[in-house]
């Protein structure tokens, strides 16, 4: 076969088919290429015709240099031996195109222009190389020296701007194209529209709809209509792409993937979920990117169940082995959705999780509270090679704050110093100014701030809340003022701070004065939480008439513009307006929450409404609201107790499934008050059976009670407990309890020496609980002490110069009696 082979090349059918031969099966031919010791030497050899091929001969055909670049051959093996225009031809460098081969083109280049042949062949093949290599500033130069007719050079430059977000490079290289005579392609505008869409440039984008229109382009090219929905879906004019995709002849799965992600991205998850479902039924299969679109959706709606769905069919076509951004989606819907293990489990469970899911997930800790699980998903994945950028930064900041883990927050900003981060965001910068406020550090945080580059509204709001937190009002007015005259313009955070503060410092002028200010931008229509914090601060005023009618004309309210009300009225003590108040906000359809149910239960407490407040307990029940909140079980048991109903409250303590010293205290005092000592001691053992640690309130509690009913060796007893057991100081209360339990049982001296080895100062009410003793027992000398000591604390106190004088009378003493009775009409307020 092969010796035919050779006869038929002898037959003249010369070179041509030699290298047709070569290129059907190289390893026929041996290659001396490597070995050969002269240029007359052949470079392949036949193995058994021996027949020779010389790579630089002038007489190879011109295609062969292009099929050797294609076997891998260097340039200067297929160009070297050219000698002029007709031994080139552009496929090489289309060929460098396709395989993005910077090299190898930019040595053609080079090659074309030493020898003179760089014409506008060459030249439009080298610009598009270059374009799609990324070198756009060659591309440009080349493409501005060599003007081309074709708008091939044009497309590839345009198309490349656009995808190195260069939006406004790539309008006016369109516009330079036009100038020129060159009439844009489908391809041309399909890259002038996707510039659009990266800038926002709609009106450009709707110019260029009309051009392509007026062609009748969109009726022959499914590509170039999706394209027109991607770009008004980009720059958020949804309705407009949708009635694009409506118009389309025909419509394929990019078009409605753009229309279905310009939707999520704009919160409008419902929306993007119906396209989804005419998309299928239209029998339009989804891709990976359609599903990271209405994952986002769900994740937007918190549709949980339907992220599900999702994720079953996702698995069921093995779509995550292929698809690492969809791996990140899903882990971002469930943790957007607060299913947090879930989304762990998701990553855990990926073939390779990048920086994206990392961060998806460090971020869902973070924004649930859960700092520390963050921080520890922060620690895995840089033990799993991945390092942070700006984005992971943020969210263990965040989770930082979430746990007021300053140290590892100080950590962190030492690693974004160190990589010169902090230059060119201001989002990490926020992000620390806000850590360091809610770590309490305000120092640090003001500092912080005085140090970004640039600070914007987010930078200032977060300084400004974390002196509101911490009732520094001073500070955040001080702050604020200062923001302002650095020309930013507060916006509804901003103001939710100051008002705070304003509550704080009791400033209702400046809170006033704030109000006009937000009248004035129009805020309060757009932001619940504004509307809430303005009534909160008239109410924390005192204001309590301008707090409701705040509240009347707010455009639409929420739970926590009731709730400041309703509390305070029962701060007030105001209970029946806060009732009042509770009637007219369900009559609005507005929900109660637990803080709703605690300021109703205190304004039932404070006007002894039983009946009313045994209504809001079967609310409660109903709702289960019980099993997980602790100060609503404080508010029922206090409400009882307040309403003098002991057993109920007692009954609800019992039942609540966690009891903390606060409850007991609740319950303890409302049997002190009562008398009922023995229950009150009682609840004092159960309490610690609880394994819980009494505190000085409940000592405060029982001391007291033993002091009136005058159970002196229970309340000594008590007394050295609280240092010795429990590792208590007695405050100015307890001692006094103390001297009046002694005094009431005679024991004057000791009550003297338990003053006397006071840790601080005692009060006057320590000193007329000793006088009233001493009356009870008529000891003239220790009384006329303790009403000296008494007068020399405050000498305006009616009350210690009647029980001075009765002493003196009874002793039979009246010159002195008459003497202290003057006195007190003397020093009489």
């Amino acid at each position: 076969m092969h010796q035919l082979q050779s006869c038929d090349v002898a037959r003249g059918d010369g070179l041509d088919l030699l290298w047709k031969e070569f290129f059907k099966d190289p390893s026929k031919w041996w290659d001396n290429r490597s070995s050969k010791r002269s240029p007359k030497q052949p470079d392949f050899k036949h193995k058994l015709t021996k027949e020779p091929l010389w790579v630089d001969s002038r007489k190879n055909p011109s295609w062969v240099k292009d099929e050797l670049y294609r076997l891998g051959f260097s340039v200067e093996q297929c160009i070297g031996a050219a000698r002029g225009a007709d031994a080139f031809s552009p496929s090489l460098i289309w060929e460098c195109c396709k395989n993005k081969d910077l090299m190898t083109g930019s040595r053609i280049h080079h090659e074309l222009q030493r020898r003179g042949l760089l014409d506008s062949n060459y030249s439009d093949a080298l610009v598009t190389m270059y374009a799609k290599c990324g070198e756009l500033q060659k591309a440009r130069a080349l493409l501005d020296r060599n003007k081309s007719s074709s708008v091939i050079p044009w497309t590839a430059l345009i198309g490349s701007y656009a995808r190195q977000g260069e939006g406004h490079n790539a309008l006016d290289c369109f516009e330079q194209m036009q100038y020129e005579g060159v009439c844009p392609d489908a391809v041309a505008y399909m890259g002038i529209l996707k510039a659009c869409s990266v800038i926002g440039a709609i009106d450009k984008g709707k110019h260029i709809h009309d051009e392509i229109s007026r062609q009748g382009l969109l009726e022959h090219n499914v590509a170039l209509g999706g394209a027109l929905v991607d770009m008004y879906a980009k720059c958020g004019a949804l309705p407009q792409a949708q009635s694009v995709l409506d118009k389309l002849p025909s419509r394929n799965l990019i078009a409605w993937n753009a229309l279905i992600g310009g939707y999520a991205q704009k919160g409008q998850g419902r929306k993007a979920l119906d396209c989804y479902e005419r998309m299928q039924g239209e029998g339009i299969p989804p891709n990976a990117v359609t599903y990271v679109c209405i994952l986002k959706a769900c994740a937007v709606m918190r549709d949980i169940n339907k992220g599900k769905e999702f994720h079953d069919e996702i698995s069921r076509y093995g779509l995550l082995e292929h698809s690492i951004v969809l791996g990140g989606a899903l882990v971002d819907m469930y943790a957007k959705c607060g299913a947090l293990s879930q989304a762990h489990s998701v990553l855990d469970n990926l073939p390779s999780p990048n920086l994206v899911s990392w961060n998806a997930l460090i971020g869902g800790y973070a924004q649930d509270g859960q700092g520390q699980q963050a921080l520890d998903c922060f620690e895995q994945m840089q033990h799993a090679g991945i390092l942070p950028d700006p984005v992971t930064y943020v969210c263990s900041l965040k989770a930082c704050a979430a746990i007021g883990a300053i140290d590892k927050g100080k950590q962190i900003h030492d690693e974004i110093l160190m990589q010169g981060l902090l230059d060119h965001n201001t989002l990490l910068g926020n992000a620390l100014v806000d850590m360091y406020a809610k770590c309490d550090d305000l120092l640090k945080a003001r500092s912080m701030l005085e140090k970004l580059p640039s600070r914007n509204i987010i930078s200032w709001s977060a300084l400004i809340a974390g002196y509101a937190q911490k009732g520094q009002g001073q500070q955040a007015l001080e702050c604020y003022e200062q923001m302002q005259q650095e020309g930013i313009v507060p916006d509804a955070v901003t103001y939710v701070s100051i008002l705070k503060s304003c509550a704080v410092m009791r400033a209702i002028d400046k809170g006033k004065q704030v109000h006009k200010e937000i009248l004035r931008q129009g805020l309060l229509e757009h932001s619940v939480v504004l509307g809430g914090a303005l009534v909160d601060m008239y109410a924390k005023c005192g204001a309590l008439l301008q707090a409701q009618s705040v509240l009347k004309n707010l455009p639409f309210y929420d739970v926590a513009s009731w709730n400041a009300l309703i509390t305070e009225y029962a701060q007030n003590d105001e209970g029946q307006k806060a009732l009042e108040c509770y009637e007219q906000m369900q009559r609005k359809g507005t929900r109660p929450d637990a803080v709703t149910y605690v300021g109703i239960l205190k304004a039932c407490a404070v006007i002894g409404a039983i009946g009313k407040g045994k209504q809001i307990h079967d609310e409660i029940s109903r709702q289960g609201l019980l099993e997980h909140n602790i100060v609503l079980g404080g508010a029922l048991v206090d409400m009882y107790v307040k309403c003098g109903a002991l057993s109920q409250a007692q009954s609800v303590l019992d039942k609540l499934p966690a009891r903390n010293v606060v409850l007991w205290n609740i319950l303890i005092t409302g049997y002190a008050k009562e008398g009922q000592d023995e229950q009150a001691l009682e609840c004092f053992e159960q309490m610690q059976l609880d394994g819980i640690l009494p505190d000085i309130v409940t000592f405060r509690c029982l001391l007291n009670l033993c002091s009136h009913q005058g159970l002196l060796e229970k309340g000594q007893e008590l007394f050295d407990s609280m240092g010795a057991t429990y590792d208590l100081n007695p405050d100015i209360d307890c001692l006094t309890c103390m001297v009046d339990l002694l005094g009431r049982a005679g024991h004057l001296v000791k009550a003297i020496e338990i003053i006397q080895q006071m840790p601080v100062l005692a009060n006057s009410a320590t000193f007329i609980s000793l006088v009233g003793a001493c009356r009870k027992w008529l000891d003239v000398n220790i009384g006329t002490w303790a009403f000296e000591q008494a007068i020399e604390l405050d000498n305006h106190d009616g009350a210690v110069y009647i029980i001075m004088a009765n002493i003196y009378a009874a002793a039979g003493m009246p010159e002195k009696a008459k003497d202290i009775e003057a006195m007190r009409i003397m020093n009489k307020r």
